[in-house]
């Protein structure tokens, strides 16, 4: 009997970061749906994009199609967005199924971004590797970028509801002053 054959190595997306990017949001890798569509955040029980057009309602968000206005958009408000890995293994779209995942390279993002107040992790696979990337960017522990944990906006995080999440992303928010 052979062994089942390895998964593939799934390759994540490009960061939407400009030099006004004040606040990174850092999730895992993206999911099936994401990597499909070539979109942040695709799934549409995903609770990132409508977050976002709650807290900024106007002008509105771009319709899903538009990728690159839904970019241009996220940008113009000093939001930038990523992930922690790179490349990875993974079946289905859990943190949990993630396996010989690779580092995006940190060092290279840091000097885009003169204007980052703050890193956003959202959800706890991300934070898990809060220090690892606040190293790689070369930020010492009393570096004035926070770090900060965020509920994640995953339809697998439903042990936190909507209203819930967006509180504590509006706190971040108006704290790094992109409200």
């Amino acid at each position: 009997m052979s062994a089942a054959p390895a998964p593939a190595v799934l390759q994540g997306l490009s960061a939407w970061v400009d030099g006004g990017v004040r606040v990174l949001v850092l999730g895992s890798f993206p999911s099936v749906a994401s990597l499909r569509d070539q979109l942040y955040y695709a799934h549409p029980q995903n609770h990132f994009w409508r977050i976002l057009a709650a807290l900024w309602p106007q002008p509105a968000l771009p319709a899903r199609e538009d990728h690159a206005g839904r970019r241009d958009w996220v940008l113009a408000r000093g939001l930038g967005i990523w992930d922690v890995y790179a490349a990875c293994e993974r079946e289905g779209s859990l943190d949990a199924r993630i396996r010989h995942a690779e580092l995006n390279d940190f060092g290279a993002l840091r000097p885009l971004l003169p204007r980052l107040a703050a890193i956003a992790h959202n959800g706890g696979e991300s934070w898990s590797r809060a220090r690892l990337v606040r190293e790689r960017m070369g930020l010492a522990p009393e570096a004035a970028v926070a770090s900060l944990r965020l509920p994640s906006t995953s339809p697998a995080n439903a042990s936190w509801s909507f209203e819930r999440k967006l509180a504590a992303w509006r706190s971040l928010f108006i704290e790094s002053g992109l409200l």
